[in-house]
């Protein structure tokens, strides 16, 4: 089984979209596969409306799994990949950023034999599609990709040009020795994880994409800029060149004890520790 991870902080209307558009795609995989959608702290109503809609689908490929309070992308992302149950195991943003054909680039990559596949958007062969009125918007945006790009490379062992790409993916047994051992609960997350890998000698293959940009609203703030700086500085710490490597961490949640699981609708709801 693979298993696609989708972390969701209040998105609105595109967990529906996202979720019949995750219905289609799973009516012509001949493949098994499932999808986790994860509310991270939503407080727009976004779980209540994916429990209907689980409710109505009687799908067990579909799950969806909440706690409060809002925690982050990077423990969302640590929740799903932890509760998922596939041999492979990838994550991406709830909007789709990137098409299914990346998403199953990406897992066929993994199937080949890679234990750690990411998208690149500096990929030699990955291409970029926007609207004419969007360039400038893009070019900013990749300014901002190469300049994040460059201090993660200059703080951290990482040598994956594209560190922030969202869509990611491991075999299981990656998931196992690593998640457990990840502490970022931010966008610091990619980060920590490719600098796990590193000291941990696993290795990452780099698969290009196809990049869609359909709005300019997602442009890093300067104050984002910031909390991503410390991020890799608590990174670095984290995972010195020489120290030990983090031991795993006792569980900030049970998916058994701190929640409840409705076996016919297959949603979980837990609570953060």
């Amino acid at each position: 089984m693979t298993s696609l991870v989708l972390p969701a902080y209040n998105p609105g209307p595109i967990a529906e979209r996202t979720w019949h558009a995750i219905r289609q795609f799973l009516a012509h995989r001949p493949d098994p596969w499932e999808v986790l959608f994860v509310c991270d702290g939503c407080t727009d109503g976004t779980f209540e409306r994916l429990s209907q809609l689980a409710d109505e689908a009687r799908d067990s490929r579909l799950r969806v799994l909440s706690y409060s309070p809002n925690r982050g992308k990077g423990f969302a992302v640590r929740v799903g990949l932890l509760a998922a149950r596939g041999e492979y195991r990838l994550f991406t943003d709830v909007d789709l950023a990137y098409g299914f054909d990346d998403v199953v680039r990406v897992a066929d990559a993994l199937r080949s034999g890679a234990y750690v596949a990411i998208a690149s958007r500096e990929h030699s062969e990955s291409l970029i599609q926007l609207p004419p009125h969007h360039v400038g918007y893009a070019y900013r945006r990749r300014l901002q990709s190469k300049v994040f790009g460059k201090l993660a490379r200059t703080l951290l062992p990482i040598r994956q040009r594209d560190t922030q790409a969202g869509l990611k993916g491991m075999k299981a047994e990656v998931v196992e020795r690593i998640v457990p051992r990840l502490s970022c609960d931010g966008f610091g997350f990619d980060c920590e994880f490719l600098t796990a890998c590193a000291r941990m000698d696993v290795p990452v293959t780099e698969s290009p994409v196809l990049v869609r940009y359909q709005d300019a609203s997602s442009t890093t703030k300067a104050g984002t800029t910031l909390r991503m700086l410390r991020e890799l500085w608590r990174v670095r710490k984290t995972w010195p060149k020489n120290g030990p490597h983090p031991q795993p961490m006792l569980p900030e949640f049970s998916l058994e004890e701190a929640g409840s699981i409705d076996k016919s609708r297959e949603v979980l709801s837990i609570r953060a520790a």
